[in-house]
C-alpha cells in the first residue's frame, strides 16, 4: 500500500499578515468571491479591500449565514458563478472556511483560506465536515487537493475569545493519538494511503507543542498579546494538527465526538471540546499507561477541556445518552475502525464511563491537594 502525505501549497503565519494578502492573490486571478459570517467581515473587510486595491484585484463580499450544510453551499456556488470571480477567500472559524473549500470545489476555482480563530484544524485540509442546517453532523466531503494558501494573522486571533483557541488545542490533542492508532493498523487515511512516518513525527510535534506551550499560549490570548508561545500553538493548532490528522489519519477520538453531536445537552461545546474528551475515550479505549492519560488529564484540566461528562453538560440520563454516542461512533465508515483492534458499542460505552470516573478523580485530587495548601 502506498504512503501518502499532502498538505496547503503555501502556509503563511504572523501577526499583520492579513495586510498582505493582495500580494499571494495575484498569481490566481484579479476578481475573488470573499466568504464570511457578519462579524469577521466587518471586522476584515477593510483590511482585505486595502490589500486587494494595492495589487490591482476586485473583492465580492457575501456573508456566510453560519452552517456548512449542502443548502449554503448551494447558494454561494450559485453566487460564484453570477459574478464570475476567479477565486475563492473564505474567512472566519472552521464551518466558514469548510464552506469556502466545498464552494471552491464546486466552482473549481482556486480558495485561499484566512482563519480568524485557531479553534480546529480545518484551514490546511483537503476536506469539509458537511452538516444539516440544524449542525448535526452529516458526512466528510473530500477534495482532490488542499487549499491553495492558508494565510493566518496572530495578531487577529490573539484578540478572537480564549474559549476557541483552547477548543483548538483540544482537536489537535487528538492528532498524535489517532495518528498512531492508524500507522499502527495500517488505516488508509484521508490522504488516500496509509500515514507517513513524516505525518507521525508531525502529529508528535503537535503533541509535544501543546504540552509545552499551551497554557503559556492561553495566558497571552487572555491577554491579547502575541508571543512566541501563541505563535507555536497556533501552527500547531492550524498547520500541525491539519497535516498531521489528514496525512496521519482520525480514529476513535473524532468518531466519539461526531456521536456527541447527537446529544442535545452538548450543543453548546465547540468541535475541539468535545474531541478532547473524546481523546481521553480513546486513551482508554486502547489501555494506554496511567502516566500518559495523567498527562493529558493535567493538560486539559490547566487549559479549561472538559474531562467529565458534567462538564461536557450531561447531568442525567447519562447511560442512554452515552448508548447513543456508541452507537453512533460504532457506525459503518466511521474513523473510529481505524483503530488497531475491533471495537464495539459496548466498548465505546465502557471508554466514555471509565473516563468520565478518571476526569472527576482527577479533579477530586486536585480539589483535595489545593485544601491542604
Amino acid at each position: 500500500m502506498l504512503r501518502i502525505i499532502q498538505s496547503p501549497m503555501k502556509y503563511i503565519q504572523g501577526a499583520g499578515a492579513l495586510h498582505y494578502i493582495g500580494k499571494y492573490l495575484e498569481p490566481f486571478g484579479k476578481r475573488y468571491f470573499i466568504i464570511a459570517d457578519e462579524f469577521v467581515m466587518n471586522l476584515t473587510r477593510e483590511t482585505i479591500e486595502k490589500s486587494l486595491n494595492q495589487h490591482g484585484i476586485e473583492g465580492v463580499f457575501e456573508i456566510f449565514k453560519g452552517e456548512c450544510s449542502k443548502n449554503e453551499i448551494s447558494r454561494l456556488v450559485s453566487l460564484l458563478r453570477t459574478h464570475k470571480c476567479s477565486g475563492v477567500i473564505g474567512v472566519g472559524g472552521g464551518k466558514a472556511l469548510d464552506t469556502a473549500k466545498a464552494v471552491a470545489y464546486y466552482g473549481n476555482t482556486p480558495v485561499i483560506i484566512v482563519p480568524t480563530i485557531a479553534s480546529t484544524d480545518a484551514p490546511c485540509s483537503a476536506l469539509s465536515v458537511i452538516y444539516t442546517d440544524d449542525g448535526v453532523f452529516e458526512e466528510y466531503l473530500l477534495f482532490p487537493k488542499n487549499p491553495d494558501i492558508v494565510i493566518v494573522d496572530t495578531e487577529i486571533i490573539s484578540k478572537a475569545p480564549v474559549r476557541l483557541l483552547v477548543a483548538g488545542m483540544g482537536d489537535a490533542l487528538a492528532t498524535y493519538f489517532e495518528a498512531k492508532a492508524c500507522y499502527d493498523s495500517h488505516a488508509i487515511t484521508m490522504a488516500g494511503g496509509e500515514p507517513t512516518l513524516t505525518a507521525i513525527t508531525i502529529a508528535r510535534l503537535c503533541y509535544e507543542t501543546l504540552i509545552n506551550e499551551g497554557y503559556k499560549a492561553k495566558l497571552s490570548a487572555e491577554a491579547k498579546v502575541v508571543t512566541e508561545a501563541l505563535e507555536r500553538i497556533v501552527e500547531a493548532n492550524i498547520y500541525l494538527s491539519g497535516v498531521g490528522f489528514e496525512s496521519g489519519g482520525l480514529a476513535a477520538a473524532h468518531a466519539i465526538h461526531n456521536g456527541f453531536t447527537l446529544v442535545e445537552d452538548c450543543h453548546h461545546l465547540y468541535h475541539g471540546e468535545k474531541v478532547a474528551f473524546g481523546t481521553l475515550a480513546q486513551l482508554v479505549l486502547q489501555n494506554s499507561s496511567e502516566k500518559e492519560i495523567e498527562e493529558v488529564l493535567d493538560f486539559c484540566v490547566k487549559v479549561g477541556l472538559p474531562v467529565t461528562l458534567e462538564q461536557m453538560g450531561i447531568l442525567d440520563g447519562t447511560e442512554e445518552k452515552i448508548r447513543i454516542v456508541s452507537q453512533a461512533a460504532c457506525a459503518e465508515g466511521e474513523t473510529i475502525h481505524n483503530m488497531p483492534f475491533k471495537v464495539t458499542p459496548d466498548m465505546v460505552y465502557a471508554a466514555i464511563i471509565t473516563a468520565d470516573m478518571l476526569g472527576k478523580d482527577y479533579l477530586k485530587r486536585k480539589q483535595i491537594k489545593s485544601n491542604q495548601h
